[in-house]
């Protein structure tokens, strides 16, 4: 997973490329550095106000997108296969074609899924108390 650190290691590589001077890369690389520290400065100033709100459609678009999912999972790996085994062994009617998710639930699964890790990783480690 990347962190800032990442970035910033990135943009200097291409600050290298491009900026041959070293007196020029420093100021390059300073600004570099301001400009993503305003950015993380506004986006965690958003993310207070989104989590402080009262509103379940504020604060709760993250829940939601893990409920959406949950929802999904359930109806393909429980809905579906439980609906196929009635309708063939006790009702024994012909089972009717039921409508299929495809792969993007698995894409945003795991995005869940790994933010919650990078969260977890951060907690271990005391950022963002």
């Amino acid at each position: 997973m990347f962190g800032a650190d990442d970035v910033i290691a990135a943009g200097l590589k291409v600050l290298d490329k491009f900026i041959p001077d070293p007196a020029a890369k420093a100021q390059a690389e300073a600004a570099l550095r301001a400009d993503l520290q305003k950015w993380d400065a506004s986006q965690a100033k958003i993310n207070e106000v989104e989590a402080a709100n009262s509103s379940l459609f504020v604060s709760g678009w993250r829940p939601a997108i893990g409920w959406i999912c949950a929802a999904a999972l359930l109806y393909t790996y429980i809905v579906i296969p439980f609906s196929v085994y009635v309708y063939s062994f006790i009702i024994q009617q012909p089972v009717p074609k039921f409508p299929v998710l495809d792969n993007n639930l698995w894409e945003l699964m795991f995005g869940l899924l790994g933010m919650g890790g990078l969260r977890t990783y951060e907690k271990i480690k005391g950022v963002g108390k």
